[in-house]
């Protein structure tokens, strides 16, 4: 792990366990209160822990109502912030997940913004933001947040890219292979192995250029 922040050495289920412990015995009286708490567990923590815990606090089951267009600035800072994965990818799938399923109007705008970001993060996150979504996925929105890094040489963007494709891929098959095909000149090797893993698994695909 890359991480200049050091490590108490608790496992993520444990900080999942105390964080949920905690908010059932001491629920939040409202949603700014919650947004205060993430944010100071975030902007003031010594451990990489305790952002950790902030994550958790973002995604817990009982406030995904909470997670709402005007709380896009929590969010985003938490994502350029944080800056590396293990951060991200939760929050991408998640956060950023649970306000495009309840207000797509709003949040898709954002997501094509993001993906065309210079911050790799922020492309990230919108790549993977669907990553849930199964049958719920948006086709084109897929695309559109893909096109802006298909080409891009950074790890965690071709990385992204796969990722997004292989989960659906296990929903609509047809639609990835043809994805992969129709852009197999643009897209990595690596966006395109990881895009058809569990179809070759399947043997549902053959070799693509």
């Amino acid at each position: 792990m890359k991480s200049t922040m050091p490590f108490h050495g608790v496992a993520v289920p444990a900080v999942r366990r105390i964080v949920r412990d905690l908010v059932r015995a001491h629920p939040f009286a409202n949603a700014d209160a919650w947004q205060a708490a993430i944010l100071s567990l975030w902007r003031n923590a010594s451990h990489r822990e305790e952002r950790y815990a902030a994550v958790e606090l973002l995604c817990i089951p009982q406030h995904l109502a909470w997670i709402t267009p005007p709380r896009l600035p929590l969010i985003e800072e938490l994502v350029v912030t944080g800056a590396w994965w293990d951060y991200v990818d939760a929050i991408a799938s998640n956060g950023v997940g649970t306000m495009l399923r309840s207000h797509p109007g709003k949040t898709k705008p954002a997501l094509r913004q993001w993906a065309k970001h210079d911050d790799i993060w922020k492309r990230r996150s919108a790549i993977l933001a669907q990553i849930k979504f199964k049958d719920a996925t948006d086709e084109k929105l897929l695309h559109t947040v893909i096109e802006p890094s298909i080409g891009e040489r950074e790890f965690f963007l071709r990385k992204a890219i796969g990722w997004a494709l292989r989960e659906y891929s296990k929903t609509n098959p047809a639609f990835v292979i043809d994805y992969v095909q129709n852009h197999a000149d643009r897209l990595s090797g690596l966006s395109k192995r990881e895009a058809l893993k569990a179809l070759l698994r399947q043997s549902v695909v053959g070799a693509v250029p």
